[in-house]
């Protein structure tokens, strides 16, 4: 087996050629978050609507592995942390916007450390590779094994939607199973306006085929953050779901909160170059986000009501078109 050595800070790590080239067996039921057949029922307490009985939302989940003292450059899935995360935080809190649609399904994966977006030449490039590896991986054993022609909704969150940004070039771009595409949730990552052939930036509420973006600052936005990875790229307004420039408070259907509790008319969203923002939120504990310098972790719960209903909207525009 070949080895490199990379450096991060003044630390070589080691990484190997040959697991890059080995993704994850999805045969085995436990490199599977969630599955139709083991479902955790973790957002049991939201379900409102009796699901569609032929939709699948397939969900990959945000990077976890950002500790800057953690010199792994992939998250071990056997790691217990890495499983809590997934589990209790962004399944219970950013699948379940999705949940009610029908059958979820969320894969485990090696994902990639946070710095290997800034360290793409020294070892990022090869960690994301791996990442994807197991996503493309996960999808293809999906396909084969659980979809059986239904139709598909893909949604993900920062890391997540860059696999998913992928997936979309892989499997759906100028190619039969865009057909089967509701639509594709990819917030909190930057994405190019022209980054497929086919598949457009959505800008009606009701639009399906396409994808949806957004990435959620603060007011005091004009930072290198946000001129590095956003300014210039796709984006759309999660609370009008199109370019207005403004989505009102009292439009904004609601937040889901650790509580538990969804929080309504919170807030209000300015659409800008490439990204939202928040001024304000205001709720019982809105005092908790004013030290956050944005709210990249927020980008599905902030506006959690909204992506439920609006998917619901476009899964019943789908099945209207096809009739």
């Amino acid at each position: 087996m070949r080895f490199i050595l990379v450096l991060i800070g003044s630390m070589f790590v080691q990484c190997s050629f040959g697991q890059l080239n080995r993704a994850l067996d999805y045969e085995n039921e436990g490199n599977w978050a969630e599955l139709p057949s083991n479902t955790l029922k973790l957002w049991a307490p939201f379900i409102k609507a009796a699901p569609f009985k032929n939709v699948d939302i397939f969900y990959v989940y945000p990077t976890l592995l950002t500790d800057p003292n953690d010199f792994r450059w992939n998250y071990d899935i056997e790691d217990p942390r890495h499983t809590e995360g997934v589990i209790n935080y962004v399944v219970k809190y950013q699948t379940s916007a999705w949940a009610e649609l029908g059958k979820v399904y969320v894969p485990f994966y090696r994902q990639a450390h946070l710095r290997s977006f800034n360290n793409l030449e020294v070892g990022g490039e090869l960690a994301l590779r791996m990442a994807y590896e197991d996503v493309k991986a996960s999808f293809q054993f999906y396909l084969k094994h659980y979809n059986k022609g239904n139709a598909i909704i893909l949604a993900g969150h920062s890391q997540g939607s860059f696999h998913l940004k992928m997936l979309l070039k892989d499997f759906f771009d100028e190619q039969p199973l865009q057909e089967k595409l509701i639509a594709a949730y990819l917030p909190g990552i930057g994405i190019d306006k022209d980054s497929f052939k086919s598949i457009s930036l959505m800008i009606e509420p009701h639009q399906t085929g396409g994808f949806l973006t957004w990435n959620t600052l603060k007011k005091e936005y004009q930072t290198e953050i946000y001129q590095k990875w956003y300014q210039g790229r796709a984006v759309i307004n999660p609370i009008t779901w199109d370019l207005s420039l403004v989505g009102a408070k009292k439009d904004h259907k609601g937040f889901l909160f650790t509580n538990n509790k969804v929080y309504r008319h919170a807030f209000k969203t300015h659409l800008i170059d490439g990204a939202i923002y928040i001024d304000r939120i205001k709720f019982p504990l809105g005092f908790l986000g004013r030290k956050s310098t944005n709210f990249h972790r927020g980008d599905v719960n902030l506006f959690w009501e909204d992506i439920r209903d609006n998917a619901r909207l476009r899964t019943s525009h789908y099945f209207e078109k096809s009739n």
